[in-house]
């Protein structure tokens, strides 16, 4: 795979370095490295004596960030999931970014097992060490189960039926592909809801494999500790189980005076930038500012 896989347009990127309010000298924390499009922007708002720590559970967005930003001397790469930033940092920072989800990079190797337009094993881990894959989870979860994680991580509406039809499939043989998956899906549910249910159960899978919504919550309910006054928290998020859990945090650290909120709404792209990145479309920023 070539490095220009790595070199999607961040989403919002103007306004969540903007909110971010970053300073010269200060320290800012990307949560979500990527391929490092954020971590540029925030660098070069720095200056040389600033410093940002670059978060990825993914080895090989950290390699490929490491490249792009070869010419910056004060960036620190770290392999961790951003879960553990209390135990990461040894000081207080500035500022926190995440655009949560599966990067674009992850989506156009199909060798990750994360897209529905190309077929590839079923693996979906975004850190490679993680012992379960969507194989697993696949061929071998009860139907119950399966059920349980299509309709909690992906409310998906055709979840018992989707989960029936994949447990008759694989008693003739392993479902080992994203596109036996895919088919599999498309065959039980009505014709209107194919795409949608496809990404749903997708969705739930990576979800449920990389522990994304416990991740986020214990970060977000860390980041006042984290922060030093004044610093802020940029989260940008794509589907309504993240944004829900993000808004919810974020109002009851104002309720308890320890933040202020920078967005009453969520932000959204432009439809330039949805044109030119249609998974733009459904992100949604929040920033809050610690008191």
């Amino acid at each position: 795979m070539s490095d220009n896989a790595y070199h999607h347009i961040p989403v919002l990127l103007k306004e969540s370095i903007d909110l971010l309010n970053v300073k010269e000298g200060g320290t800012y924390v990307d949560c979500t490295l990527g391929g490092g499009g954020h971590a540029e922007a925030i660098l070069k708002g720095l200056g040389v004596r600033g410093q940002v720590l670059g978060i990825d559970t993914d080895l090989e967005a950290i390699e490929a960030a490491k490249k792009r930003l070869a010419a910056h001397k004060n960036i620190k790469f770290v392999h961790d999931n951003f879960k553990n930033l209390k135990k990461i940092l040894t000081e207080k920072v500035d500022g926190i970014l995440l655009d949560l989800g599966v990067s674009s990079y992850q989506i156009d190797q199909a060798s990750r097992g994360f897209s529905i337009r190309e077929d590839g094993p079923l693996d979906m881990r975004m850190d490679q060490s993680l012992a379960l894959t969507a194989e697993t989870i696949i061929n071998q979860f009860g139907q119950e189960e399966l059920v349980k994680i299509f309709s909690e991580y992906g409310e998906e509406r055709f979840s018992k039926r989707i989960a029936k039809a994949i447990v008759v499939g694989r008693a003739t043989s392993n479902i080992k592909t994203t596109f036996q998956l895919k088919e599999i899906i498309e065959k039980a549910i009505p014709t209107w809801k194919k795409r949608e249910s496809v990404s749903r159960i997708f969705q739930s899978l990576r979800i449920f494999i990389n522990q994304e919504l416990d991740s986020l919550k214990t970060l977000l309910n860390d980041a006042v500790d984290c922060l030093n006054p004044g610093g802020r928290i940029v989260v940008i998020s794509y589907h309504s189980l993240e944004d829900r859990i993000v808004k919810q945090t974020f109002r009851a650290a104002k309720a308890d005076g320890k933040m202020n909120l920078l967005t009453k709404k969520p932000l959204r792209a432009t439809e330039d930038e949805i044109s030119s990145n249609p998974r733009a479309k459904s992100a949604k920023l929040r920033a809050g500012e610690i008191i």
